[in-house]
């Protein structure tokens, strides 16, 4: 049976033209009016022409269909199947059906958020495969991503001005990376190191963060010193931890802005005026956070060399605060330039008194900033590199006259 054949129905008086199948088991039968009738296929049979519409016919006809139904072949030597596929295409179900218990599990089960997990806390950790042989062993470096956050991450290291991607990818909460095993060898690849954040949360609404991005100079001797792996939250070995981003505050960066280094560096002296004070309402000035607890009282000693006194002061950040967090770098700076005028502003009156400042060795930027002020604010003071036996690199001494 195909379209344009004269079919007769089986159950009733009539028939028509076939104009169409509707699946495999509905054919449409166009009467003289046009109308398209829909009609199981085996309530119709296809006729020569349209004057055997009578009664003895449609008796035949039954009796017919009755014998075909019995028999696999009907006209042509074509089974009804193939006849009414006639013309048409069958598609064939290629799919293959794969076991139930070979198919990858899509369940996954909600992140558990911490309490007080949503300041953002990340931390990039070297952790010695021996830790009693720091100067033979091999490093495995992970990011720790400490908070109910995901972070996407980009991993960093540069020679000169080009830049190198050593890693990315992404780290679920409260959980810790392995990124990468490195040996002595590869300490020089890592000397200028960077760590780029983006963090989210999947599935739920969230407070949005600011991307991070935190440069690190890593200092490779360390890694050859045992007291430089220090236990951990992280850990049950020693391991080498550098703070990436701890409660929203990024590291600060390494990068030195030179326009407002060179503003601090050259403001006016009515400006500056309440830093050389050694008044007690002098410290007003200054961002109250810096005495907010922060201090760690006396920042210098007093060393004796024969009858003489030096006094020796140590410009660390970390030797005079307990903690950087919430300061930029240029606060850092102001904050030792503040400390080294106090003590020159205590001492001015006791002339010949010797002062070292230990600055260290570092980009220099310290120094640069001290020496700046002994040439423009107390050119009376003469100042020389001080004993490197005694205080090694990085280190002034000012005579106050």
């Amino acid at each position: 049976m195909k379209i344009g054949d004269k079919v007769r129905f089986l159950s009733e008086t009539g028939g028509g033209v076939v104009a169409g199948f509707q699946g495999k088991n509905i054919v449409l039968v166009e009467d003289k009016d046009g109308f398209q009738i829909p009609t199981p296929v085996n309530d119709v049979v296809v006729v020569g022409d349209s004057n055997e519409y009578n009664t003895a016919n449609i008796v035949a006809s039954k009796t017919g269909t009755a014998q075909k139904e019995t028999s696999p072949l009907a006209r042509d030597g074509k089974s009804i199947k193939a006849m009414m596929s006639d013309g048409y295409d069958e598609a064939v179900d290629t799919a293959v059906d794969a076991e139930p218990a070979d198919r990858e599990i899509s369940f996954r089960a909600p992140v558990e958020e911490r309490q007080g997990g949503n300041l953002l806390n990340c931390y990039l950790a070297f952790v010695p495969v021996d830790e009693k042989t720091p100067t033979n062993t091999r490093f495995e470096c992970y990011l720790v991503n400490d908070c109910n956050y995901y972070l996407d991450y980009t991993y960093l290291s540069a020679e000169g001005a080009s830049w190198s991607l050593r890693s990315r990818g992404e780290i679920e909460p409260n959980t810790k990376l392995f990124v990468e095993e490195i040996g002595h060898e590869d300490l020089n690849d890592i000397r200028h190191i960077a760590v780029h954040l983006l963090a989210y949360k999947k599935d739920k609404a969230f407070i949005q963060k600011p991307p991070v991005s935190v440069e690190f100079r890593i200092d490779g001797v360390k890694f050859y010193k045992l007291h430089t792996f220090q236990p951990t939250d992280f850990f049950g070995t020693p391991a080498l931890l550098f703070t990436v981003i701890e409660k929203d505050v990024p590291a600060r960066p390494l990068v030195i802005d030179a326009n407002k280094l060179k503003a601090e560096l050259y403001k006016k002296p009515a400006e500056s005026k309440p830093a050389e004070s050694d008044d007690a309402g002098s410290q007003s000035g200054y961002v109250s956070r810096y005495d907010d607890g922060k201090q760690k009282g006396t920042p210098w000693l007093v060393k004796r060399k024969g009858d003489e006194d030096i006094v020796v002061v140590d410009l660390h950040i970390d030797a005079l605060l307990d903690t950087t967090s919430g300061m930029s770098h240029i606060d850092i700076l102001n904050y030792q330039l503040k400390v080294f005028r106090d003590t020159l502003a205590a001492y001015k009156n006791k002339k010949g008194q010797k002062i070292v400042f230990i600055h260290g060795k570092g980009e220099g930027v310290l120094r640069h900033a001290i020496v700046n002020e002994l040439n423009y604010r107390y050119k009376k003071y003469q100042y020389q590199d001080a004993s490197f036996q005694e205080y090694g690199y990085g280190a002034t001494q000012v005579t106050v006259r």
